[in-house]
């Protein structure tokens, strides 16, 4: 086809939309929809994943935890399955041996709870509260910039003291100096020791950012602990030290400590890097496949839409058919005609869609505090199934447009 018979083709397209507006924009509409959907699912799934593949690069690719019990969805600890509930806690004496191993360079037993900050004429959110160590550093990333970390003396106190997470302080207390000061961490009132500033970029769940780190021994007796989902012993291999040879070093070491026979399985579990992002992948790639067929659905919708719209604009402008007939147009050409304007319907309902999509995905993504890329992929694939979609079900009134009798159509009331 001639650059300008299709240029002629489009033009006509416009006109005719400009002509139906309403009719037009609900065509459109399901088209959108299902366009802005994927767009906005493929912006917030692919920018949580580029957040918590640099949380591992910051942790470390050699970075692996011992958890009581690793599941995709966090267990019921009011009722735990039988297999869970016979294995015994971690306990901090393991991360003592295993931090002893001569292919470990750390390991330490931490904890997380949920809790809020407050002081007086201050409250936070619900936010995550880390029990841990100084070498908190070393598996999270970040620096201290504000203060010091726990003394010895502290850890094995389990000293009332906190390690504020920088911006997390700087929107409860502005830019007032906090060193020395108390602030009360769920009901508790601790003394604020330093300020640690976490690396650009490290995902944390909607509204559970981290707010504060706290001696884990303080945590253990003075806040509840999720024993099963949120207590683990963080490791570190020396350098050098292969991460498959680290692991069978730390799981020998605790079955020897478990005094676990060798017929015996395990009643831990050691979670590499490598098996989280395994397991979001599956937890969003389900979702992002239920998104998928909502948005197909969406997209049936709108490709009957046109077919329809298209079936009534044959028949609406059948005597402008027989016009153009008499004046030379091939079937060819009103075939044609017919299918560039579905094609510039759904198109125009594509563009639109990745715009909302975009938008949508950009809203989210700030809400979450993370950096959703723009899917250019994803957005030439958008584009290319909407015009499909115009051409594939533009096909049918198209070509009953292209049958029409000439002198039947001239006919036409």
């Amino acid at each position: 086809m001639r650059i300008d018979a299709l240029s002629e083709n489009v033009r006509m397209a416009l006109d005719a939309l400009r002509i139906n507006k309403m009719r037009s924009a609900l065509t459109i509409l399901g088209v959108v929809i299902g366009v802005a959907t994927v767009m906005a699912m493929a912006a917030i799934v692919q920018g949580i994943r580029d957040q918590i593949v640099n949380t591992i690069e910051v942790a470390g690719p050699t970075t692996f935890y011992v958890m009581k019990k690793f599941s995709q969805t966090p267990l019921n600890p009011d009722d735990l399955p039988k297999d869970v509930r016979i294995r015994p806690d971690l306990a901090e004496h393991e991360a003592e041996r295993i931090q002893r191993l001569p292919e470990i360079a750390y390991a330490s037993l931490w904890a997380q709870t949920l809790a809020r900050i407050e002081a007086p004429g201050i409250r936070s959110q619900g936010m995550a509260i880390f029990g841990a160590d100084d070498g908190f550093t070393q598996i999270q990333g970040g620096e201290l910039i504000d203060g010091r970390w726990f003394t010895r003396a502290e850890l094995a106190a389990g000293a009332p003291v906190v390690v504020l997470q920088e911006e997390t302080a700087r929107k409860l207390f502005g830019r007032e100096r906090l060193l020395g000061r108390t602030v009360q961490i769920g009901g508790r009132p601790l003394e604020v020791i330093g300020l640690w500033a976490e690396p650009g970029n490290i995902f944390a769940p909607p509204g559970q950012a981290v707010g504060a780190i706290v001696p884990f021994r303080l945590m253990d007796r003075s806040y509840t602990i999720d024993r099963t989902n949120a207590l683990f012993i963080p490791i570190k291999p020396r350098a050098g030290v292969r991460v498959a040879d680290a692991e069978s070093a730390v799981e020998m070491a605790l079955r020897e400590s478990r005094r676990l026979r060798p017929g015996d399985g395990n009643t831990f579990d050691l979670i590499s890097q490598d098996q989280i992002l395994d397991t979001f992948n599956a937890m969003t790639g389900v979702f992002f496949l239920v998104m998928i067929v909502l948005s197909g659905v969406a997209l049936l919708v709108g490709g009957i839409g046109v077919m329809a719209i298209m079936t009534v604009s044959v028949t609406s402008r059948t005597r402008e058919i027989g016009v153009r007939k008499a004046l030379g147009a091939t079937r060819r050409d009103i075939l044609v005609q017919f299918l560039v304007e579905a094609a510039t319907l759904t198109g125009i309902g594509g563009a639109i869609g990745i715009l909302v999509g975009l938008a949508l995905g950009r809203i989210v993504s700030l809400a979450m505090s993370i950096n959703a890329p723009v899917p250019v992929s994803l957005t030439i694939i958008a584009v290319v199934v909407s015009i499909s979609i115009g051409i594939v079900f533009g096909m049918v009134p198209a070509r009953r447009a292209a049958r029409l009798d000439p002198i039947e159509a001239l006919r036409y009331e």
